[in-house]
């Protein structure tokens, strides 16, 4: 399985980008999303997913891990799959997405071109707990953990590390984020979670 590409831009087009690693050319898929969050960066890193079928070897690419995550569990749904999966992404925001899945709001997803009542009603059935878990398990503001979710479960991991059980290190640093404004580091994060009673 290849996880991410890391190299050169060569060639960027709403539906898919060149990326030169060393020396060979990957066509890659991409959303909407990931198209505008790419801008004209010469060096550039997306996470990959690979599909394979009889006749094609495809990967698709995203800028954020929450698009990523997000498209993995689209097409775990039956009668999604990964261009299906893209196009969803390409029409709606991640945000957008999860908010129709927790709301119930099968319009919103029916929306979507090549999207039926009966796909966006599974979509919704199959996803919502999975979209709730992965949600209420954030419990700090939503801007601190984009730009920090990689500090947030390097935390998470250092607390286990030092024998404490995952429910509550998760509790500790969602009690510690909450009461702090701004960034954080690492450091502060960890110690701040072993301080929290």
């Amino acid at each position: 399985m290849i996880a991410y590409l890391s190299g050169r831009l060569v060639f960027k087009d709403p539906t898919y980008v060149i990326i030169d690693v060393g020396g060979i050319g990957y066509q890659v898929k991409i959303s909407l999303q990931t198209y505008s969050k790419i801008k004209d960066e010469e060096q550039i890193r997306l996470l990959t997913f690979l599909h394979i079928k009889e006749d094609a070897h495809t990967l698709y690419g995203f800028k954020e891990e929450s698009e990523k995550r997000l498209f993995l569990l689209l097409i775990s749904i039956n009668g999604v799959g990964p261009n299906t999966g893209l196009m969803i992404l390409s029409s709606l925001s991640t945000d957008e997405i999860e908010q129709a899945i927790l709301s119930g709001d099968v319009g919103t997803i029916q929306a979507v071109k090549g999207i039926g009542a009966k796909t966006a009603q599974r979509i919704i059935l199959e996803l919502k707990d999975k979209i709730g878990k992965s949600t209420s398990e954030l419990t700090a503001p939503l801007g601190f953990l984009k730009s920090s979710n990689k500090i947030r479960e390097e935390a998470l991991q250092a607390l286990i590390t030092l024998g404490f059980p995952r429910a509550v290190a998760e509790k500790n640093i969602a009690q510690v984020l909450k009461k702090t404004t701004g960034e954080i580091s690492l450091e502060d994060l960890i110690k701040a979670s072993l301080k929290t009673p």
